[in-house]
């Protein structure tokens, strides 16, 4: 919105610039009302978001679905069907509907959008989703909608093509309106899921219910060089400058900074570990709490923030091995 109202672009080429000379990027969410609310309007803010993936080849969106057993009870769903859930996401990021050729007609009565994908843009996420599932459980599951989408269709080809190169792992193909089913009923079939941009963008939402709220879900965006670490939530205007947005997301999403393009992933653990002990003794922000919390414990996101630092903080000088 800021470069937007400073230079009428959403993404400057002097951002661009920086964010290549950077060794790793922590994103803000992105969004205006004064945006959401204009269907014509010609430049959105989420443009910038789209535009710098593409600029820095980001074609690997990596979401953890982490389930804290302090947060069942903030689920809908029974306990006794997400305790033991751990999905690892893999959206491709760069390719598909979102960057397919769009427009309408000259009447302005019908519009369209083209889901485009390459069998060389498919191939890469493929390739990492299987060296994940790898070193996790050995499963994976490829979503599309190749029963109706030639994009699909192309999608399924490559995977199948790339699948005999990784024995050990076990792949299943499922279609994007069951996997959207099986997310809810069944949680822990899955361990890693790799899919195309739109149908990760609507399924990580939906997961996110299951670890309770958007505003627990981190996200790392990668590819070949600089990587952008983000909340997977938006920018929440509706609650803007009141002090009750969660900040636990953005602060694994640095966790996941650390780990992948630090490589320090004894100082990743300890945030982890760190926000599961803020949950462990009771802290909760607003959308996290029920009628059981006590409101002495129901944090404001920069209380919140604060103690989480507090408990890293403490963690830290604990460990001979990290510095604060």
């Amino acid at each position: 919105h800021a470069a937007i109202e400073a230079t009428g672009m959403a993404l400057p080429s002097e951002t661009v610039e920086k964010g290549m000379a950077s060794d790793a990027i922590l994103l803000g969410a992105v969004g205006h009302p004064k945006y959401d609310n204009d269907p014509k309007a010609k430049v959105r803010p989420e443009q910038g978001l789209l535009g710098i993936r593409k600029a820095l080849q980001l074609y690997s969106n990596i979401r953890p679905i982490t389930i804290f057993d302090e947060l069942i009870g903030a689920s809908s769903l029974k306990p006794e069907v997400l305790r033991g859930a751990d999905i690892l996401f893999f959206r491709e990021l760069t390719g598909g509907i979102y960057f397919g050729e769009r427009g309408r007609v000259a009447s302005g009565t019908a519009a369209y959008d083209t889901m485009f994908y390459s069998k060389s843009e498919v191939s890469r996420i493929i390739h990492t989703a299987f060296k994940s599932a790898k070193t996790r459980r050995g499963i994976l599951h490829s979503v599309d909608k190749a029963n109706v989408l030639e994009s699909s269709r192309i999608w399924r080809e490559t995977v199948q093509e790339i699948a005999p190169k990784y024995p050990d792992v076990e792949l299943h193909h499922m279609f994007v309106d069951n996997a959207a089913m099986q997310l809810i009923r069944d949680p822990k079939q899955f361990d890693v899921v790799v899919t195309g941009n739109l149908f990760g963008d609507i399924l990580t939402d939906e997961a996110s219910q299951i670890a309770g709220s958007l505003g627990m879900l981190a996200s790392a965006s990668v590819g070949d060089h600089t990587g952008i670490y983000e909340p997977v939530h938006g920018s929440a205007p509706d609650i803007a400058g009141q002090d009750i947005a969660n900040p636990i997301a953005t602060i694994l999403s640095v966790a996941l900074m650390l780990d992948i393009a630090g490589g320090h992933s004894a100082a990743s653990q300890m945030i982890v570990d760190s926000v599961r002990s803020f949950l462990k003794t009771g802290y909760r922000t607003k959308e996290l709490s029920d009628k059981s919390t006590d409101p002495a414990r129901i944090l404001g996101c920069t209380a919140c923030g604060d103690q989480i630092v507090k408990i890293i903080k403490a963690e830290a000088h604990s460990n001979s091995t990290l510095h604060v």
